[in-house]
């Protein structure tokens, strides 16, 4: 007797005999199998394929218009080659030759004609099994794939947000709103796109840009909150936040960490070279670096830090036109005052416009 699970199963069974039909028909029924389509003409083989979709196929070999063999050549392509889809061949010629062509088209078993109805019930109900069993385990490693997809999302996700968090307690320490790193992420983003970089790239430029003084952890207080000029020595020691961070970040297989630390190293690099850690010049700085360059600049420009006031808008407007070609990438200048056209740019700005930049900055 089958197991009760398969007693469902779709079944379609193509011969030319009438008599064959209704024997294997009736063979099964009394096993109480209930989903059964017969056909004698081959012909329509295909066609009661697609509507049934059947579990089993019980094919005779030599019918008219069309042999067995020519029958499994049509549905060879209908058969997912990872799907197990048996078709159990009905032959009276049971020569080798006859089973290694069958096996070669598809076919996974044979009953030999006349038809033994106990043989019948044996070969369908494994076959079935095997069938189901397969399902089953193709369902399980779609769930486990599912899972495993949804466990790595919340890992990334996770992973993201450290460091957010790891940027924002370096940025608290000398911006108590911790806004810099906002509004340098928006701008790198914006000047991005306004530069052609990749699509697939921006998410990872408005991520990692926000880590670009994650190095600050690193400076001693003193010096990095020291209200008044740096000495020589301490600009030195201020410097070395940029290989602090690029120490922090680095060793890392992820994407943004490792674009987060070519950040963190190479946005005080200047575009003439007198830069630094480094001495870097041109195209030798990555372009995300050469970016955040300016992004970073302008807001510190444009907002009160512990040494300096903030300066008018439109005289940090000057100074970076001023810096193109020395200190800044004639290209991102162009982007940036493009983007200032536009009035897209995250300034002291009115309320509206300051939504209007959230709101783009999510469509980017």
């Amino acid at each position: 007797m089958p197991d009760n699970m398969h007693l469902d199963a779709k079944i379609l069974i193509v011969d030319d005999q009438e008599t064959n039909l209704h024997l294997l028909k009736s063979v099964l029924k009394k096993a109480n199998y209930t989903n059964i389509m017969t056909m004698s003409d081959p012909r329509d083989a295909l066609h009661s394929f697609s509507m049934l979709q059947p579990d089993l196929i019980m094919l005779d070999l030599m019918m008219p218009y069309m042999s067995g063999f020519e029958v499994m050549e049509l549905l060879r392509p209908l058969i997912a080659q990872e799907d197990y889809l048996p078709i159990l061949v009905l032959t009276a010629d049971a020569t080798s030759k006859v089973k290694h062509r069958a096996l070669d088209m598809g076919a996974h078993d044979f009953l030999a004609k006349p038809i033994d109805t106990v043989e019948v019930l044996l070969r369908v109900h494994n076959l079935l099994k095997t069938r189901f069993l397969h399902l089953h385990l193709a369902d399980r490693n779609r769930s486990l794939e599912d899972e495993v997809s949804e466990r790595t999302s919340e890992l990334r996700e996770a992973h993201i947000e450290v460091l957010e968090r790891l940027a924002m307690a370096a940025e608290y320490r000398d911006d108590e709103t911790g806004q810099h790193i906002r509004r340098v992420s928006t701008t790198a983003v914006l000047l991005a796109n306004c530069l052609g970089v990749p699509e697939s790239d921006l998410e990872l430029i408005r991520r990692a840009s926000q880590l670009h003084d994650v190095g600050k952890i690193g400076i001693p207080d003193d010096i990095l909150l020291k209200p008044g000029k740096l000495t020589p020595a301490e600009f030195e020691v201020m410097k070395t936040h940029t290989t602090i961070g690029t120490r922090i970040l680095s060793g890392a297989r992820s994407d943004l960490v490792r674009m987060a630390s070519a950040i963190a190293y190479t946005h005080h690099e200047r575009w003439d070279g007198l830069g630094y850690p480094r001495r870097l010049s041109g195209d030798g700085i990555p372009i995300e670096g050469r970016i955040v360059a300016v992004a970073d600049v302008f807001d510190a420009l444009t907002h009160s830090r512990p040494y300096k006031e903030a300066w008018p808008v439109e005289e940090a407007l000057a100074e970076i036109k001023r810096q193109s070609g020395s200190q800044f990438d004639p290209a991102v200048v162009t982007a940036f005052f493009e983007l200032h056209r536009q009035a897209l740019l995250p300034v002291p700005c009115p309320p509206v416009a300051v939504e209007f930049q959230e709101v783009l900055l999510q469509q980017v």
